[in-house]
């Protein structure tokens, strides 16, 4: 019998992690430039869960598969890359370029419950979708040892 101790603090736990991941992209967003800080790229990103896999959605539109790049190191899931201009227009006396670019990075902490080894990623239509399998738990029915 698996016996699991209660944790009163596990969710004061979970709410310092997430505070610590604020001040992690607050102390990322003072690093560089003004002028960086308004031309970055970060795209957009869902996740959600499923009975057998997690999934992570980024927004990657008019990106080659070719310039992104998925990692998965001690548990971390990053997704990298860079998006470059593409289109300018430039008219008489003024200059507009309205999307954002440049390098981009996202990072994931995954769940100890993934199959790391059996990731999959697939680029559609500028929306690239990651399939992070669970693993198969095998649930054990109680079984009495008898004493001999």
């Amino acid at each position: 019998m698996l016996v699991t101790r209660f944790d009163p603090f596990k969710e004061f736990n979970e709410l310092r992690r997430g505070f610590d991941y604020l001040n992690t992209v607050f102390n990322q967003l003072e690093e560089g430039t003004a002028n960086e800080k308004k031309t970055a790229f970060v795209p957009t990103v869902n996740t959600r869960e499923a009975d057998d896999a997690y999934y992570v959605e980024v927004d990657l539109p008019g990106i080659k598969k070719e310039d992104i790049s998925i990692d998965v190191d001690e548990n971390v899931l990053t997704v990298s890359g860079e998006r470059k201009v593409t289109e300018e227009h430039k008219e008489d006396d003024y200059y507009k370029v309205e999307s954002r670019f440049g390098r981009f990075e996202r990072s994931f902490t995954l769940p100890e419950d993934v199959d790391a080894d059996n990731i999959e990623a697939e680029s559609k239509d500028g929306v690239l979708t990651i399939k992070i399998p669970k693993v198969q738990k095998v649930d054990k029915a109680p079984k009495k040892i008898e004493i001999k």
